[in-house]
């Protein structure tokens, strides 16, 4: 963070200084809601969460070296020569404070929001840009009202790009962001069930992934997954410049009229000033893969059709859906002018983020995908046809309890089941967890042959102890709350005995 003044803190927060220090001149250079991180000069935001208070550690931060602090609670007594700014929501004034930041500085922000793939997607693109420019890039997934004022605080004048991850669980959170970001860009990924029990339906999550347009700067480029079956709807606010019959005119503003009931005025209205890029397999994607090659669990390889010409992309990882994020990354990619050989680099540059599809090869020759760090319906399709498409002599799928379903539970952990029972080139599926029972007796009900429901991952090991032979590829996946990165580490220790 570049230095800014008390002032501007109280102007952009709309605090008050309480106490008896008041030198607005006072420099501040860091912001901290961890007082064992604090450094010299920085202000410390006393959050206030479900399990902890901010407040209690305000005296620990200033002996530390904070410059004050920003508060909701009035303390009673004060620190010499330390300010006091306080606040109604310090969460909302980090927010407030990381607006007012980000416009201090002429660069590129590129917001990334989606169901699925918002952290390949994020630093994917980053990878690819890092190869002409100085990025900034959210760290791992601090996608939430925390995380993205602490990923806009960290811009300086040398940062050329930010590549900003934003998630929600609820309706009115990404608009939140987005105007906080102010974004040139947006890159939706797709509009799957993630979140489905808090937001109740698809469409409210598709509205909320729109919110992403609000901050969008005018004139500004929506980058979205062609093949998803919600995205393509929004290209009917560019349908005025075609010519039509009176009849066509009639049918289209009719189907305007929906699609902006259903994401919202501001939504549509920002979308209609936007360009609209959109990427995937589909014929009249802009950004097209063709001859797609994804049988190996290390690599990808397809053929690009973009306006910038024809080339190949090679990935290093496996995984059809690989085309989205590195179809995104060349969309945006062609906005800075980059060389299809400097998106080839920026493409092999990536590395996957740990738990995320992370391969691990044994030393009997076997495959083991982990993506433990989370799931939801789509995710997990996704995963089960990179298992499906590896060549191996034996698949297993290894799948926990997906979160957040809420009265969708039942049914989205049974389609699961129903899916990997299509499936053919899958041999086993051991289903871990309360939830996963539906996906269990799913499967053999669509006629998979082999299928083990176990109750936690104790009795998932007993199961494993069978499946150690040469050559056998694993998917390990679940939501963060089942940890079962844990069967991964068991996995890899029972392959090399």
């Amino acid at each position: 963070m570049e230095e800014i003044t008390l002032r501007e803190l109280v102007a952009c927060t709309g605090g008050k200084l309480i106490g008896p220090y008041q030198d607005e001149d006072t420099k501040i250079t860091g912001v901290s809601s961890d007082n064992r991180k604090i450094r010299e000069g920085d202000v410390f935001f006393a959050y206030v969460g479900e399990k902890t208070d901010g407040h209690r550690y305000v005296q620990a931060a200033l002996d530390a070296g904070a410059c004050g602090c920003v508060i909701a609670k009035d303390p009673g007594e004060y620190r010499e020569g330390k300010f006091y700014l306080l606040v109604q929501d310090t969460i909302r004034a980090v927010g407030d404070l990381a607006g007012y930041y980000r416009s201090k500085f002429d660069l590129t922000v590129i917001a990334v929001t989606g169901s699925v793939g918002k952290t390949t997607t994020k630093d994917m693109i980053a990878s690819v840009l890092a190869t002409r420019y100085q990025v900034l890039k959210t760290e791992g997934n601090f996608n939430n009202h925390i995380g993205v004022p602490r990923t806009l605080l960290q811009i300086t004048g040398q940062t050329e790009v930010a590549v900003v991850e934003m998630g929600m669980n609820h309706l009115g959170e990404i608009d939140v962001l987005s105007r906080m970001a102010n974004p040139q860009i947006a890159v939706i990924t797709n509009v799957g069930e993630a979140h489905i029990g808090n937001l109740g339906s698809r469409e409210n999550i598709f509205r909320a992934k729109c919110e992403i347009f609000h901050g969008l700067a005018e004139g500004g480029l929506a980058v979205l997954n062609g093949d998803d079956d919600y995205m393509p709807s929004l290209s009917v606010f560019h349908l005025a410049t075609k010519e039509m019959s009176p009849e066509e005119e009639t049918e289209r503003d009719k189907r305007e009229e929906e699609i902006a009931q259903m994401i919202g005025r501001e939504s549509a209205a920002k979308l209609s000033r936007a360009d609209l890029v959109y990427v995937g397999e589909k014929e009249d994607c802009l950004y097209r893969a063709e001859e797609i090659d994804d049988g190996s669990p290390d690599q990808m390889s397809y053929i690009a059709k973009t306006p910038e010409g024809t080339y190949e992309v090679e990935v290093p990882c496996g995984g059809r859906h690989m085309i989205y994020p590195t179809l995104a990354s060349a969309a945006v990619a062609s906005c800075f002018g980059l060389s299809a050989a400097e998106i080839q680099e920026g493409i092999s540059a990536y590395v996957p983020a740990q738990m995320r599809m992370e391969t691990v090869h044994t030393v009997n020759g076997n495959t083991i995908y982990n993506d433990t760090y989370n799931a939801n319906p789509q995710s997990m399709k996704a995963g089960l046809l990179t298992l499906s498409h590896t060549k191996a002599d034996q698949r297993i799928a290894v799948l926990g309890d997906m979160f957040e379903l809420g009265e969708q539970e039942e049914r989205l952990h049974r389609e699961i089941g129903s899916f990997v029972a299509t499936l053919p080139e899958i041999d086993v599926l051991l289903a871990i967890g309360r939830a996963s029972v539906w996906m269990a007796e799913e499967a053999k009900k669509c006629g998979m042959a082999e299928v083990y429901a176990c109750a936690d991952k104790d009795e998932a090991k007993k199961v494993l102890q069978k499946f150690t032979a040469r050559n056998t590829a694993f998917l390990v996946k679940a939501s963060r709350g089942m940890a079962l990165e844990e069967l991964t580490e068991f996995l890899q220790n029972e392959t090399q005995k």
